[in-house]
């Protein structure tokens, strides 16, 4: 039996999955939920408080930690379920998005639908989810000891880690999908070297994110009255060259400045497709669509001062730019393919 189109459609599914999960942490570490589980109970925290006593109890368990010391030390029961509702979807999604991948890879493996590469791939997606789980409670462990926020790092390693899965996962459900692909080694290597760059950028954004430097100089395109803000040189006499990942203030600036490389970058691309390869434009298209989608929800993002809605938009917007350059890779690439049918057949397939 051919299970080619069943298991794109598998794939397809995990990855979106994956994307919804990273929207809801997005919405989680806007709304400041994030630390509002202080356990990690993989099996038994699947069902939520159901009684009074045990949302009390999960209460008097935040009322321990630095973030509630600090911060939220008015709030009311009430309040608490309010910011432990999306740290618990974004966990639940997690176990969900662990069976849908895992049952049907059971069964297709029992199948014998996965060849030996294939079958490679599916014990790395695997391992590369559980170890994303681990992480996240790693990251989350950092604001429950001493400080009442999570390391930026951890955080940026975190929000990483779930990108680079989700790329992963759609890399190859592209060798389950039947489409032309086009020999263009050029445009092959400048798209690895944007993925390069965009990979640099979302870390930066996550360094935004995570030291709430999207707070800091809400203008545009100058920061403050300036290009360069005086304060640099305060962050560097403080922090060294280890400012440009410790300290907010030049954080938002790389993260600026990247975003025009960026542009700059996709721009170069579609016209390097346009010269040269009209089989390549509707993608290259795609590719500016989405990098000027980005740039404005960015710009808007940073001028509103980071409400939730622009800022998960934009985190958003950073995903769909990234399976967008992953998509030119793969449609440059040498033909390759799993083999959900015979050998001949798939090459057939491939060559539609």
């Amino acid at each position: 039996m051919n299970y080619r189109g069943a298991v794109y459609t598998w794939l397809i599914t995990g990855c979106v999955m994956v994307l919804m999960m990273v929207v809801v942490g997005g919405i989680t570490r806007l709304t400041q939920s994030g630390l509002s589980m202080v356990r990690w109970e993989p099996i038994i925290g699947t069902l939520p408080p159901l009684t009074e006593e045990k949302w009390q109890q999960e209460f008097e368990a935040y009322q321990a930690t630095p973030e509630y010391k600090v911060y939220n030390n008015h709030f009311s029961l009430d309040d608490f379920k309010g910011i432990y509702f999306w740290e618990y979807v974004h966990r639940l999604l997690g176990r969900i998005v662990g069976l849908v991948f895992l049952i049907p890879a059971i069964f297709f493996w029992r199948k014998g639908a996965f060849d030996g590469r294939m079958k490679k791939q599916v014990v790395i997606i695997f391992f590369g989810g559980l170890f994303q789980g681990v992480l996240g409670w790693y990251m989350v462990k950092s604001g429950l000891v001493d400080r009442p926020h999570v390391s930026h790092f951890r955080l940026a390693a975190h929000l990483s880690t779930a990108l680079a899965l989700a790329a992963y996962i759609f890399w190859v459900s592209l060798e389950w999908k039947p489409f032309k692909q086009i020999h263009a080694p050029e445009i092959r290597k400048w798209s690895i070297g944007l993925l390069v760059v965009l990979g640099i950028q979302i870390v930066y954004g996550a360094f935004v994110a995570g030291l709430k430097a999207g707070k800091m100089y809400n203008t545009f395109p100058k920061m403050g009255r300036t290009w360069f803000p005086n304060e640099i040189t305060t962050a560097f006499d403080i922090h060294g060259w280890m400012a440009v990942i410790e300290n907010g203030i030049p954080i938002q600036l790389i993260h600026r400045y990247l975003a025009y490389l960026v542009v700059g970058m996709v721009v170069w691309v579609a016209w390097s497709i346009y010269k040269k390869h009209k089989g390549l434009q509707p993608a290259a298209l795609l590719l500016v669509a989405l990098v000027t989608v980005q740039f404005l929800l960015g710009v808007f993002t940073l001028l509103y001062a980071v409400p939730v809605s622009l800022g998960v938009l934009h985190q958003l917007g950073a995903v769909f730019l990234l399976l967008g350059v992953i998509y030119l890779i793969k449609k440059t690439s040498r033909v390759t393919g799993n083999k959900a049918t015979k050998p001949a057949e798939a090459t057939q397939a491939l060559a539609y």
